[in-house]
This record gives C-alpha cells, sequence and structure tokens, in this order.
C-alpha cells in the first residue's frame, strides 16, 4: 500500500483520532489548530480555529457531527465537526491534557494539568444534545493523582474511569509500569485495555487480571 502524506501543520503533532467510520482522521498540533482530513486520500476536509496554545488531545462523538479539543491555553472546545463552529468552550485553571466521549457522547472526561498552586484534576462534564443547552458545570471532579495526568478513558458502559499519568498508577487498580504512562487504549470489547509507559513496555490489562506485557 502506498503510504498518503498529509501536510498542513506548521509544529508538531500531539494527538490524532479516526471516527468510528474510519473516513475521517483528526489530527492536533503544538500549531493551535485541529485539522480533519479524509483518510482516503489525505484530503485537508477543514480547520478548527479558535484556540490559543498548543492542543494536546481530542475525540469525536460516535456520530461523527461533534468535536471535542483539549488545549494548554487552559480551555475545551466543542465544534461542530461539519462547519468548523465552536459550539461551547469549557474552561479551567491550568491546561487541559486529556478529553474523551463516553459511550453514547452524554458525558465528557478531561483532566487538567498541575499548574502553580492548582492541583491535577479529572473532571466529568455532562454534553448537552443542543449546544444552547450547554452548561460548564461538572458533575464530578477527581484529584489523587500526583503529577501529570496524561489520559483518562471511559470503562465499560461508562461505569468507570481509567487513568494514567507521571506517577505510574491508573485509578482502576492496575499497577506495573516503572516510570510516566502515556497513552491508554479500550479494546472495542470494553473488556480489556492497553497502556503504553516511558518504561518501554506497552501492557494490556484484563478488568479481572493482568495478562500480558510487551518490551518495545
Amino acid at each position: 500500500m502506498r503510504p498518503i502524506l498529509m501536510k498542513g501543520h506548521e509544529r508538531p503533532l500531539t494527538f490524532l483520532k479516526y471516527n468510528r467510520d474510519g473516513d475521517l482522521l483528526f489530527s492536533c498540533a503544538k500549531d493551535h489548530t485541529p485539522t480533519v482530513w479524509f483518510a482516503d486520500n489525505g484530503e485537508r476536509l477543514g480547520t478548527y480555529r479558535g484556540h490559543n496554545g498548543a492542543v494536546w488531545c481530542c475525540d469525536v462523538s460516535r456520530d461523527s457531527s461533534r468535536l471535542i479539543t483539549g488545549s494548554a491555553d487552559q480551555t475545551v472546545k466543542l465544534w461542530s465537526v461539519q462547519t468548523g463552529a465552536q459550539q461551547f468552550t469549557f474552561k479551567f485553571d491550568s491546561p487541559a491534557r486529556s478529553v474523551d466521549f463516553s459511550v453514547g457522547d452524554k458525558l465528557a472526561v478531561i483532566t487538567t494539568d498541575p499548574f502553580m498552586e492548582v492541583t491535577p484534576a479529572i473532571h466529568v462534564k455532562r454534553i448537552a444534545r443542543d449546544p444552547a443547552d450547554q452548561d460548564a458545570e461538572s458533575v464530578l471532579v477527581l484529584r489523587g493523582h500526583q503529577g501529570r495526568i496524561n489520559r483518562a478513558v471511559w470503562g465499560p458502559l461508562n461505569k468507570t474511569i481509567v487513568s494514567a499519568g507521571e506517577d505510574a498508577v491508573e485509578i482502576f487498580g492496575v499497577k506495573g509500569h516503572f516510570g510516566p504512562i502515556n497513552a491508554l487504549a479500550f479494546n472495542p470489547d470494553g473488556r480489556s485495555f492497553s497502556s503504553g509507559g516511558e518504561d518501554g513496555y506497552v501492557r494490556l490489562h484484563h478488568f479481572e487480571q493482568d495478562y500480558f506485557s510487551i518490551k518495545v
């Protein structure tokens, strides 16, 4: 297969995300401007302008209608995928590092960095179906990590949140890495997930027991 080269960002990439159908690819970078591409040919479909800092993360709703992005400018923004219009801005007291829509897209989990006297936190926001009804209140705020939280994702049926960061601890209770954890990803069946750390290991976890590690 011939590789497709997508050019458009002016600074290093920070995050990539396919939509559920796999026909769109969303990219985030330090140039402040999330971008959406056609996955089959690499053509740039559009950009989302409004952040004033590096964009660290994004997620797209299951119907590909809404995009959520988190940025070093201490905001998380909701966008219309089709038009690029900003629908809402959540404001925080520190940079937003990670975002993840729940199954059903009615909630979003957001992590914020330690900054000055602000401690790292996990925020759960309710996502309104109509942007006009959206509010900024947090449904839940979780604290306990020591250091930056690099990723937080929803567990099966939105009943749990799995998080990981510089303290190499996952809130679900799974341990094993010997350094910061930078990535988490769930199996589509929701029964297992993988974590990648700076110790050079990718670990596969089951909700009942750890079962595999790969040195990379």
